[in-house]
C-alpha cells in the first residue's frame, strides 16, 4: 500500500508542494516522501489506539476520507503540518496549507480506490495489512463487521459480518461479492 500512497502523494503534491513557493524546490521530493511516511505512520498510530479501528472504519463511509472536518483527516493533517514545520522549517501557516491541501485529496483517493471494485491497484485488505503490520487487523475487521451489520450484511444472523456472510450473499445471487462489498461501502 505504501507504493500506492506514495503515488497519490506525488499526484496531489504538484499543487500543494511542487508549485508552492513556500516549499524550496530542492526540498520538494523530500517533503513528498516525508508526507507519504507520515500519513501511513499516523494511520497506524490511530488504528492501534483504543477506538481507533472505529475511526479508521468510519473513513470508508461515504466521503468521510475527503472531509477536512473528519477526526482522522484532522489528526493526520495536524500531525503532518507539525512535522513539516519541524523537519523542513516551514512556517506554521505554510505547513498547515500544504497538509490541509494534500491530506483530504490523498485519503479520498486512497479510500475511494479501495472501495471501487473496478480498481485493482488498491485493495481494502492491503490497507488493513499495512495499518496492522500484517497482523490480521482484528480491530479494523471488527469495525468493518460492525458497519457491515448496520447495512444488513449479516446474512446468517450471527451478529458479525464474515466470510460465511459473503458466501451466503454470493450463493443467494444478491449481486455476488462485488454487490456485498458495494453495500458495505455505500454503493448500490
Amino acid at each position: 500500500m505504501f507504493e500506492q500512497l506514495t503515488d497519490l502523494v506525488k499526484q496531489f503534491g504538484a499543487d500543494a508542494v511542487v508549485n508552492n513557493p513556500a516549499v524550496p524546490n530542492e526540498q520538494n521530493d523530500a517533503v513528498l516522501e516525508h508526507a507519504s511516511g507520515n500519513i501511513l505512520d499516523t494511520l497506524k498510530n490511530i488504528a492501534s489506539q483504543e477506538g481507533g479501528a472505529d475511526l479508521i472504519g468510519s473513513l470508508f463511509q461515504g466521503d468521510n476520507a475527503e472531509d477536512g472536518s473528519n477526526p482522522v483527516v484532522q489528526q493526520i493533517t495536524n500531525q503532518l503540518s507539525g512535522s513539516l514545520g519541524e523537519k523542513f522549517g516551514l512556517s506554521a501557516d505554510d505547513a498547515s496549507g500544504v497538509a490541509g491541501s494534500l491530506i483530504p485529496k490523498v485519503l479520498g483517493s486512497l479510500i475511494g480506490g479501495a472501495k471501487d471494485p473496478n480498481n485493482s491497484s488498491i485493495q481494502i485488505t492491503d490497507i488493513i495489512g499495512a495499518l496492522t503490520n500484517g497482523n490480521g487487523g482484528g480491530g479494523i475487521m471488527d469495525a468493518i463487521s460492525k458497519y457491515g451489520g448496520m447495512f444488513g450484511l449479516d446474512q446468517d444472523g450471527d451478529g458479525q459480518v464474515g466470510m460465511s456472510d459473503a458466501v451466503s450473499a454470493v450463493t443467494k445471487n444478491s449481486g455476488g461479492l462485488g454487490g456485498l462489498l458495494g453495500k458495505l461501502f455505500g454503493k448500490k
